[in-house]
């Protein structure tokens, strides 16, 4: 990575969601964050002050909406429209996890179709770019009339167990929709891929039917993009060892680890949970199973090569 970035046309600031990660993308970059702040008035407005000149910058915003989501999206938003009034050049949204991802589509008869509305208010604010991060629903590059960029963590999930050394791994999907994910992973490993059959009775309830695939005395390794609850990935877990898997662990690109998901992990037959910090961990989920990855290199390429006007397509492989 680049270090003593001298190009003062490209600024980096963050919010409140994961300014550890902000950080650690202008390290990379080998820059400092911008000037800024944010705070709230006594009613819960928010506020913010941009403390330097942007005018004509490529500015990048790193902010996940993550939870608090309403909280930080609207700082996002409230701090694009700052940077549009300041003459920002260009305002590049960095957003590693993107909330209410998983409406996306109409299910039911009038359910709104949420990620479409949160495309639509940060290209309104005046966003002239997205780089986000395994999108839950890959359609929602096309809810923007803005480039997206959507970076893929399965490279730095796949490196790390290629550098454990397990082996007779099989690669696990814990539903249909993670095929393609799980695929990436094990042509990454040369492994095996297995399925679990799920049905969703309700939001956040998974049942798990049957196991698609040969998994009896292998390392499965379960890949999602979000664990939430941990109610499908820990229900997989079990199953997994029930029909005979040696050992399992589990990973994801976004650690919501909601509710009753870390109690889930601590007492589920998953022996290690590999995440990224798309997503700041709480000091109350950073159990002894969870191991948190860096995705600052790979965002922190991003940016420069979006600032350079090269390709950012090869970090998509």
């Amino acid at each position: 990575m680049p270090t003593g970035y001298k190009n003062s046309s490209l600024k980096v600031f963050t919010l409140n969601s994961n300014p550890a990660l902000a950080k650690a993308i202008a390290e990379n970059i080998g820059t400092e964050l911008g000037k800024c702040t944010v705070s709230t008035f006594s009613d819960g407005e928010v506020q913010i002050n941009i403390e330097e000149s942007i005018r004509g910058c490529d500015v990048f915003v790193v902010q996940s909406t993550s939870e608090p989501v309403n909280q930080h999206l609207m700082e996002l938003l409230i701090m694009v429209d700052a940077l549009k009034r300041a003459s920002a050049g260009t305002i590049n949204v960095v957003i590693p996890y993107y909330g209410y991802a998983r409406q996306d589509r109409k299910a039911r008869a009038r359910e709104p179709i949420t990620a479409k509305l949160v495309a639509d208010l940060i290209q309104t604010a005046g966003a002239s770019r997205v780089i986000s991060l395994d999108l839950h629903a890959p359609q929602i590059q096309g809810f923007f009339d803005i480039p997206v960029d959507q970076l893929v963590g399965v490279p730095i999930l796949s490196d790390y167990f290629d550098e454990k050394g397990l082996e007779d791994i099989v690669v696990v999907s814990p539903d249909h929709g993670g095929v393609v994910r799980a695929r990436q992973m094990a042509d990454r490993l040369k492994a095996p891929i297995a399925i679990i059959d799920k049905r969703r009775p309700r939001p956040n309830v998974a049942e798990v039917m049957n196991i698609v695939g040969h998994i009896e005395g292998k390392t499965a390794i379960l890949i999602d993009d979000i664990i939430d609850t941990a109610g499908t990935i820990t229900l997989a877990a079990n199953a997994l060892v029930e029909n005979g898997a040696e050992e399992v662990y589990a990973c994801c690109t976004h650690p919501v680890l909601s509710g009753p998901a870390i109690e889930r992990i601590q007492h589920s037959k998953i022996k290690e949970l590999v995440v990224t910090n798309s997503i700041p961990l709480k000091e109350e989920k950073k159990i002894d199973k969870v191991r948190q990855l860096s995705v600052a290199p790979l965002i922190s390429e991003a940016i420069i090569r979006v600032h350079e006007r090269k390709s950012v397509s090869i970090l998509f492989d």
